[in-house]
């Protein structure tokens, strides 16, 4: 027997001992990590944790890597004054409107925005709009000018109390902090909307809208001062507002008072046609009783009578909306 082997393996092995050690081999000393060193199921549960990890992170990133980017909308910044944002970014010259994103201006912000087959929309200051993809856009707050050449029905304006559909024209629109608003149109018309209440408004008249009450009656500029305090009291439901308005309306005022033929009750109809009668000069086929009754041609009839716009023009192409 060979001493040398058993203490560095330099001399040549002896048989019985190579035989021992072969024997003995499945219980020789392994070297484990520390994390090994724990029971199996806390090694395990650990491994587990460490893969959800790994995989939580590999999902973020394909969920940034695969989230849209914000559509573009037809929008882009032609003119900047003062204070105005794209949700954290600041307006730039000639930067386009990103879909969804608020449009803010500040105390003494303005931004012009274009949009070459639609219009011209001139935000004033402290003001929010919303735009989407389309030519739809949404002013949540504040102010805003729009100058319209599309074709009518194309060009939507939604507000928390309204939504105003360009027939082809200009005009102005106001949202107050409590989303109520008033719209004032310089060339053509508008169309407000909300809730099955329609108000039609032609140049040169102007309407209020409400949260709680969607488009009011709209009325000319020039309308007596008392029949403009009246219709604001008709818009808040007052019910003795409606005899003021028919007794200071003028012939002009025929716009105001064919909108309250479709307001007031069935019983009060027959009144505000009468009223109706003496301001318009009605065709013969016209008819009181269905008039009162409510009959939508009867309705459209008296419209047509006030020669501002034949209702087939807006019951046909441009009311497609």
């Amino acid at each position: 027997m060979n001493d040398d082997n058993l203490w560095d393996r330099s001399g040549p092995p002896d048989p019985e001992i190579q035989r021992l050690e072969e024997m003995l081999a499945p219980f020789r000393y392994q070297i484990r990590r520390l994390e090994d060193k724990g029971p199996r199921p806390f090694r395990a549960w650990r491994l587990a944790a460490a893969a959800a990890v790994v995989l939580a992170i590999a999902a973020g990133v394909l969920w940034r890597a695969k989230a849209p980017a914000p559509e573009a909308t037809p929008w882009s910044v032609e003119g900047i004054e003062g204070q105005a944002r794209f949700g954290s970014r600041p307006a730039a010259m000639a930067m386009t409107v990103p879909g969804g994103q608020a449009v803010r201006t500040g105390p003494d912000g303005r931004l012009t925005l274009v949009a070459e087959d639609t219009g011209r929309v001139d935000l004033g200051p402290d003001s929010i709009l919303h735009a989407s993809s389309g030519r739809k856009l949404a002013l949540e707050r504040g102010g805003l000018h729009a100058y319209i050449w599309a074709r009518p029905g194309q060009f939507v304006v939604d507000t928390p109390s309204a939504r105003a559909i360009d027939l082809g024209c200009e005009y102005t629109l106001t949202v107050d902090a409590r989303g109520d608003g008033r719209l004032r149109v310089s060339l053509g018309w508008v169309a407000f909307q909300y809730a099955g209440h329609e108000s039609f408004i032609p140049a040169g008249a102007e309407c209020a809208t409400h949260v709680h009450g969607g488009p009011g009656v709209p009325f000319f500029e020039g309308a007596p001062e008392g029949l403009r305090r009246a219709v604001a009291r008709f818009d808040a439901n007052d019910p003795g507002a409606m005899a003021e308005i028919l007794a200071d309306a003028r012939e002009r005022d025929g716009l105001t008072v064919w909108h309250l033929l479709t307001r007031v009750a069935a019983r009060d109809r027959g009144v505000v046609f009468d009223r109706f009668a003496t301001l318009v000069k009605l065709p013969a086929e016209v008819r009181r009783e269905a008039a009162v009754r409510g009959d939508a041609r009867a309705i459209d009839q008296c419209w047509n009578a006030l020669g501002l716009e034949d209702t087939d023009w807006w019951r046909g192409g441009a009311r497609k909306w």
